[in-house]
């Protein structure tokens, strides 16, 4: 059951483990808690990349695909069918307690023996108006991952929007799919080595100049200011890098990679005992597949690790 966020107390026995994020990660983990029959929680600020997403073609199972929503809610009743309670809304601090951990939200708080952070990350946008954005990226005017929806993007006029070794790994995988790709600089200049300029002048991406903001949209095309007039695209990628969502871990002492992704051993055990990851916040494949696959090993070393300290009797 999705329980409203300001209907739980924290008056009960510490749980075997609070999901903090209610993505395909944290739901999948849910999942596969409560069929160990562990107590556990998901709280769920409602911010899922997923949900944005207007229809993926490569999660397997999905002929014809299916819509980011329909999905995490397809998992929501999966969890909730074995007693998983989702509340809304958003952990404000992380600490240890003699339990384990106290996680607070305002003037709540949980007590857990373990945590599991599946809080993925926020990717950053282009300069766009928020409404208009949000059509954008319903109508694939704009998109995010290549590794997602480069096939259907196919044969189009794609812009890069992006600098440095991102843009240029961005502009290149896109290649593969359409002769008619173009690096845009948001600020001007690509930051870019001497041998990564080469590559893609060789694969023929075209090199544009910025400032391009803001995008607009035009019937079916998406466009994007450069100077001296408004060029038109197809579709837009904006290589412009992501906020990984791991300061809960951080703070308490968790080691994470420049980038702010954290760092787990091949069980998904944070460097923090007793608390986990998965998902997009961690160093991988940013795919739905590969963060469900980390919330099954997160799940079982959870459940395997406290059965080590007492056994999961019932």
């Amino acid at each position: 059951m999705t329980v409203a966020a300001s209907s739980r107390s924290d008056d009960e026995s510490p749980l075997d483990c609070l999901i903090i994020g209610g993505g395909p990660a944290g739901l999948t983990a849910a999942i596969y808690l409560a069929r160990f029959r562990l107590s556990i929680r998901i709280i769920d600020a409602g911010q899922s990349r997923a949900s944005l997403i207007p229809r993926t073609h490569n999660h397997a199972g999905f002929p014809g695909g299916i819509t980011g929503l329909d999905l995490l809610g397809r998992m929501r009743s999966q969890a909730e069918e074995f007693g998983v309670d989702i509340v809304s809304g958003a952990i404000e601090s992380l600490a240890r307690a003699e339990t384990g951990f106290v996680a607070r939200s305002g003037a709540r708080k949980w007590r857990a023996r373990s945590v599991l952070l599946a809080t993925g990350v926020v990717n950053n946008r282009p300069p766009m108006a928020s409404d208009l954005h949000d059509i954008a990226l319903q109508r694939g005017l704009l998109r995010y991952c290549p590794i997602c929806d480069g096939y259907e993007v196919t044969d189009k006029c794609i812009a890069v929007i992006g600098t440095q070794t991102h843009g240029h790994n961005e502009a290149l995988f896109l290649r593969m799919y359409s002769a008619d790709v173009t690096l845009i600089s948001p600020a001007g200049g690509y930051a870019l080595s001497s041998t990564e300029r080469q590559r893609l002048v060789e694969a023929g991406v075209v090199l544009q100049d910025g400032p391009c903001e803001p995008l607009t949209i035009d019937g079916d095309h998406i466009l994007v200011p450069i100077p001296g007039g408004v060029a038109r695209f197809d579709t837009a990628y904006p290589a412009l890098g992501s906020a990984i969502r791991s300061e809960l871990a951080t703070e308490l002492g968790a080691t994470a990679t420049d980038e702010g992704c954290l760092v787990v051993d091949p069980h998904q055990r944070t460097t923090i005992a007793s608390l986990y990851a998965a998902g997009d916040v961690t160093k991988g494949l940013d795919q739905i597949s590969h963060a469900m696959g980390e919330a099954g090993v997160a799940a079982t070393t959870i459940r395997n690790d406290l059965a080590a300290i007492a056994p999961l009797l019932r």
